[in-house]
């Protein structure tokens, strides 16, 4: 059987390599001039390329659509990914928060090694070539068209991607491809990134890492994120483990609607903190209140602090009130911040949105508007937080594809 397979990213090199495996005829077709782009700078170009841990763990990792991937993920674990990759001679290693690795900590040894899978399985690629359209014909796939001519397939598995780093040819061609052919998709929007804020008292503590803070966020009334972690202030506003983690969770949200706060001390309640802070203007008796919050927080944050509880730095600790240091603990432990956007999807490590996964089939990723049409990775509506989730979607998602696809004379 015939199967174009448009993207050589992770989805689109592990669906050729399962579908050839099945003794179909595949070829990729890649606008860029080589396999695996994005690849080459996930993991700060180490590729964080799957999470060891099971797959009820894994799927409640996935923010958008986790049941629509119960059996993709189950059928192709991380367990199983790891092994696959072992299997094609790459070593690998797992690190904190269970991260899996190459262990060379090169991106380029997971793209060789799914290019050389899909070379021993006879698989086709063709560079520099991009695809317009897909050709249908009675709701069934009939071929793709490029630039030059119109190439007959009976199956075409769509691997384009999302819209995040756009320079590494991720530019939504999926999304056409899917409208074109009646599918919805859902509006696309940056995940897994910075987030703006509002004024501008972040610029002085610009660089400064928090760690082990506690970030909340709640939405009309309900807290709908609180996690433990570390964050950064940036130039722009926000950004670290803690911020992109809680973009995935906002950014389809009305912001307007949101309030956001940073409890600066999470292993302390306010009656111990209370304490805590008098023990240090006891100590610090004549100081003024500045210098003295040097022992308590970041000295690049003290300023901000002071600002926001209406206390004057210069003033000594013997002469704050109670009703001052009160201001000062609520502040410590509810330091808002005032979100306006997310960063663009220049900056973006994931989409979140693309092809509504009602309109295919979980086990097959096979379109149910049109037959021999085929949908995988971050095309779909589909998306998970950082630490290699996102990739073992890819993998699971093109395996669940080319997997299904039989070829007759096998």
């Amino acid at each position: 059987m015939k199967v174009a397979v448009i993207g050589a990213g992770a989805a689109g090199l592990m669906a050729a390599y399962a579908a050839a495996a099945n003794g179909n005829d595949v070829t990729v077709f890649e606008k860029n001039e080589k396999c695996g782009k994005k690849i080459y700078i996930t993991g700060k170009g180490r590729c964080n390329f799957t999470n060891d841990v099971s797959p009820d763990e894994f799927l409640q990792n996935v923010v958008n659509n986790a049941r629509f991937l119960t059996g993709a993920i189950y059928s192709f674990s991380p367990k199983r990914c790891m092994e696959f990759f072992e299997d094609g001679g790459m070593n690998v290693k797992v690190e904190r928060g269970n991260r899996a690795f190459p262990a060379s900590d090169k991106a380029s040894d997971v793209t060789r090694c799914l290019e050389k899978y899909c070379k021993n399985a006879g698989v086709k690629f063709i560079f520099d070539t991009e695809v317009q359209d897909i050709q249908i014909l009675n709701s069934t796939v009939s071929g793709i068209i490029t630039k030059n001519c119109v190439i007959p397939f009976e199956k075409v598995i769509v691997c384009t991607g999302g819209i995040s780093y756009p320079s590494t040819g991720s530019t939504g061609d999926g999304y056409k491809f899917a409208e074109k052919c009646g599918h919805k998709t859902i509006c696309p929007v940056p995940a897994l990134c910075g987030l703006n804020l509002s004024g501008s008292y972040f610029k002085k503590m610009q660089g400064l890492t928090l760690k082990n803070v506690c970030l909340v966020a709640d939405y009309r009334g309900k807290v709908i994120f609180s996690q433990l972690g570390e964050m950064l202030f940036t130039h722009f506003g926000i950004s670290g483990p803690l911020v992109l983690s809680l973009s995935s969770i906002i950014n389809r949200l009305n912001l307007k609607e949101l309030k956001i706060h940073i409890d600066l001390k999470p292993a302390l309640d306010n009656e111990t903190l209370d304490k805590r802070i008098l023990r240090d203007f006891s100590e610090n008796y004549n100081k003024s209140l500045y210098n003295c919050l040097k022992n308590l927080l970041p000295v690049s944050m003290i300023d901000c602090v002071l600002e926001i509880s209406g206390l004057n730095g210069e003033k000594k600790v013997n002469a704050v009130t109670r009703t001052e240091r009160t201001a000062l603990l609520t502040t410590i432990k509810n330091f808002d911040i005032i979100v306006t956007s997310l960063r663009d999807f220049s900056e973006a490590i994931v989409t979140s949105g693309g092809v509504d996964v009602k309109q295919i089939n979980p086990k097959t990723m096979e379109s149910k508007l049109v037959s021999g049409l085929y949908f995988c990775g971050e095309v779909l509506d589909v998306d998970a937080f950082t630490g290699g989730f996102n990739l073992q979607i890819a993998f699971s998602t093109g395996f669940a594809a080319g997997n299904s696809i039989k070829c007759p004379a096998v």
